[in-house]
């Protein structure tokens, strides 16, 4: 049975395609006396940023400050967004790590035990795919866990940002 459910999200409502479906595998669990603990995961990648100054820019690596920020701005997205989890039974966790995203999923699945990952598929195709790569994929093809995929309906946009912090 899947007990122990690794979520990686990404901070956008695409990404949250397979939370509605988690959600009802623990709501359906917990009339039946089994504790679903479910663990979003938060891969923060970005080390460094581009500062522009005219026409030269750097690469710049973010402070211990910044990166503080970015980390206690995910965990508290994953935290709200652990809400609707936690009404349906499940006990949630939220887990903040910085790296590659689909190496990181990989290695927490396997260090914390996970029976399952949940991941949405963000729907992009052709260049955009081979330009950004696919985390899903990546995923799919080098993890021992099982891996459950839900289409996004529709590609990411830069308006699809779910960070509170982030929202008018």
């Amino acid at each position: 049975m899947y007990e122990r459910i690794l979520m990686p999200l990404d901070g956008s409502r695409t990404g949250e395609a397979a939370l509605p479906l988690i959600e009802e595998l623990a709501a359906k669990l917990a009339p039946a006396g089994l504790k679903v603990e479910v663990i979003l995961f938060q891969v923060v990648a970005a080390m460094s940023h581009w500062v522009v100054v005219g026409e030269t820019g750097a690469r710049i690596p973010y402070t211990q400050k910044e990166l503080e920020i970015l980390k206690k701005e995910a965990q508290d997205y994953l935290e709200k967004t652990g809400e609707g989890l936690r009404k349906k039974g499940a006990t949630v966790r939220a887990l903040v790590v910085f790296g590659d995203a689909a190496d990181e999923i990989i290695k927490a699945a396997d260090d914390l035990g996970a029976d399952m990952i949940a991941m949405s598929t963000h729907g992009r195709s052709g260049l955009s795919r081979w330009a950004f790569g696919s985390v899903t994929g990546r995923v799919l093809r080098a993890s021992a866990k099982p891996v459950l995929t839900v289409r996004a309906k529709g590609p990411a946009t830069t308006d699809d940002i779910a960070y509170p912090s982030r929202q008018s």
